[in-house]
Order: structure tokens, then C-alpha cells, then sequence
């Protein structure tokens, strides 16, 4: 029902953390290793065949998000993208102002990223969500200033699978003349994804049946940035450093396949969904979290009842694996700052993420 299992292990049901690479995805991949293995910057005939191949793969990326293929910057995932976004806009319009807005539950790499800033001297504005994890657009509003440059707000979150409302936040943006920024790693590939109401957007290839260690960056045209990384003015001067073409190739397959086969791909996903939901209502183990709200089909948030999550997997650690929260977090054990921030009153974690 879930991801096949040829060593005995338990069922995968942390999808929200990383898909195993398609079969397809791997076999476009395997060439550019060691047949077409030139360097995408070279001008001769090894080095066309490859940027012929990233050219190919970056408008499949383009496409999944309906941006167009010069507005797309390859990164090493989205934490890098993230990192490029933020602090690359920041110093590149210091002289704009110095306020950033985001929220209290977005990704750890955001949140990272703005605490370093404020060291800097740069002033953040971390917004309150509600109990469903959304924010208020009343609240945004009244937070921008004439020094506000920057809105970070994330489109699906990791942990609740909640989606926040980009539209109607880059109409803000856009009125106020401020850049809008959004991390929709958790959204490419498992709900329509368009940057038309965005300036910039993060993904990953890891998360939709991708290869680890590749990502992208849309960046609107007329967007200023600073680069992290400087080289060889590779990625329009952005992301300096020899292209991982292998990366690229499988990334650009990954989004095609996601596009083509989006429908059947929901369709599997929202009854996989249906059954746990009725699973655990029927056994009354949980209860189901935000599913009132608009929110992503592939993650699924469960309050156990009088259980603690991290107990309850090591019960059933036999048959499947799940999550408590990020896998970023993983090495660090307490209840997450998402979770802090919904139930402010817990003591112990008893909520568990189920992702397909």
C-alpha cells in the first residue's frame, strides 16, 4: 500500500521527509556519470551535451511551477535555497530597509536563517498563527512598515500539512511593494503550484521522488541578489561552482514525472489518507488534526490519545515508521517548535506526523 519492502523492514510512512528515487529518475540519471560527462561550462562538444541536458531539466522544473525556465537557479536543496533567498535579498536591498516578516512555525532553516540576520542588525517580525496553524492576513498587514523589505511565509507547513493563503498574502506584498518569499518544498508535486502571486519560491528534489542534494530557486526576473556562493558566474552569477549535472538531470525527471502523473498521484494519496483517517477515528488511538482547514493530502497530523508519540513508534516499530516532526530536527529530541506553538500547554509530545 505503501513503499514496497524487499528487506523485511517496516512500512514507510515518512514521505514528508524524503521519497526514495524513481526507478525512472535514476535510469536518466546513470549517463551523465560517465558518458555524457563534460563540464556544463565548457564550450566544446562534451561540455554542450551536458548544458544541453540542465537547459532540458531546468525547464521541466519551470514547469511544474508555471515559472519560466531563466527564472530558475539550481541549488543544493532547499535549505541552501532558502539561505540564497533571504540573506542574498537582504544584503542586495539593504539600502531599501532593513525588516523582515515570517512566522513562528516556519521550517528551522528560516527561522535560522533570520536569527543570524538579527545579529546583523536586520529587525524580524515573527507572526502568531491561530489554532489552525494559519496566520492572519490582518495581523500581516498591520506588521508591514515603510522599512519592511521582505515576507517570509511558507505555502505548506512540514509538520501539520497546513497550506497558508500565498494568494491572497502576494496581493499584500504587491500592494505594499514588498518581496514575497515562500518555502514550498512540502507543496511541489502534491498541490497545484503557481508563482504567479510569488518573487521568489524554494523546493527540493529529494521530496518528490528526486535525488538528494539538488534543488531550485525561483527568483522572478527584476529581483536583486546577492550570491552566498562566488565562482565562475555560473547560474547568473548566483550560485557559483561546477554544475552537478547527474543532480540536475534527475531533478528536471522528477518534476516532469510529478506533472504528468499529478492527478493519479492524488487520487492514490487521498485514500491512503481516507483510510488512516478512518482508522484511527474506528480504533480511537488519535484524533485527526487540521483536516477543517485547507491542507496538503500527503501529511497527516494525529493527537494519540493519552500516548506519546516517540513511545508509540518504538511500539510499533516493527510495522512502520513515521515522524514526531522535521527530520531536520531529528537529532534533537523535544517537542518541536511547530507543535510548541500550537499547544502551548503541552507537556509531552503526543502528536505524530504520517506522510505518504
Amino acid at each position: 500500500m505503501y513503499l514496497s519492502n524487499m528487506n523485511n523492514l517496516p512500512e514507510y510512512l515518512d514521505f514528508a521527509a524524503t521519497t526514495p528515487v524513481d526507478p525512472r529518475v535514476k535510469e536518466v540519471m546513470l549517463p551523465y556519470f560517465d558518458e555524457v560527462f563534460g563540464n556544463a561550462s565548457s564550450q566544446h562538444i562534451y561540455g554542450r551535451q551536458a548544458k544541453q541536458a540542465i537547459d532540458n531539466a531546468r525547464r521541466q522544473v519551470a514547469d511544474i511551477i508555471q515559472a519560466e525556465s531563466p527564472e530558475i537557479i539550481f541549488t543544493s536543496g532547499s535549505t541552501e535555497a532558502i539561505n540564497l533567498a533571504i540573506k542574498g535579498y537582504v544584503e542586495a536591498n539593504s539600502d531599501k530597509g532593513n525588516h523582515i516578516i515570517t512566522v513562528k512555525t516556519e521550517h528551522k532553516a528560516v527561522l535560522s536563517t533570520c536569527e543570524y540576520l538579527q545579529d546583523k542588525g536586520i529587525e524580524v517580525t515573527y507572526l502568531d498563527v491561530d489554532k489552525n496553524g494559519l496566520i492572519s492576513l490582518d495581523e500581516l498587514e498591520s506588521h508591514i512598515r515603510l522599512t519592511t523589505i521582505l515576507i517570509v511565509v511558507m505555502l505548506v507547513n512540514n509538520e501539520i500539512g497546513v497550506i497558508q493563503n500565498i494568494k491572497a498574502i502576494g496581493k499584500i506584498a504587491r500592494e505594499k511593494s514588498v518581496c514575497f518569499f515562500t518555502d514550498a518544498t512540502q507543496a511541489v508535486g502534491k498541490i497545484p503550484v503557481d508563482v504567479e502571486h510569488v518573487d521568489m519560491l524554494c523546493f527540493s528534489g529529494h521530496k518528490l521522488g528526486g535525488p538528494k542534494g539538488i534543488g531550485a530557486l525561483y527568483v522572478r526576473k527584476g529581483i536583486k541578489l546577492t550570491p552566498l556562493i562566488h565562482g565562475g558566474g555560473q547560474e547568473r552569477g548566483l550560485r557559483g561552482g561546477t554544475y552537478n549535472t547527474p543532480l540536475i538531470v534527475g531533478f528536471g525527471k522528477a518534476c516532469e514525472l510529478a506533472l504528468e502523473e499529478f492527478e493519479a498521484n492524488q487520487e492514490r494519496t487521498l485514500k491512503q489518507r481516507r483510510e488512516l483517517i478512518e482508522y484511527y477515528e474506528s480504533t480511537k488511538i488519535g484524533t485527526i488534526n487540521f483536516n477543517d482547514v485547507p491542507h496538503a493530502p500527503h501529511i497527516l497530523s494525529i493527537t494519540l490519545n493519552n500516548l506519546e508519540a516517540d513511545e508509540f513508534l518504538i511500539q510499533h516499530a516493527k510495522n512502520f515508521v513515521a515522524s514526531t516532526g522535521s527530520a531536520c530536527n531529528a537529532s534533537v529530541i523535544e517537542v518541536s517548535h511547530v507543535i510548541q506553538t500550537l499547544f502551548p500547554n503541552i507537556v509531552r509530545n503526543e502528536i505524530l506526523r504520517i506522510s505518504f
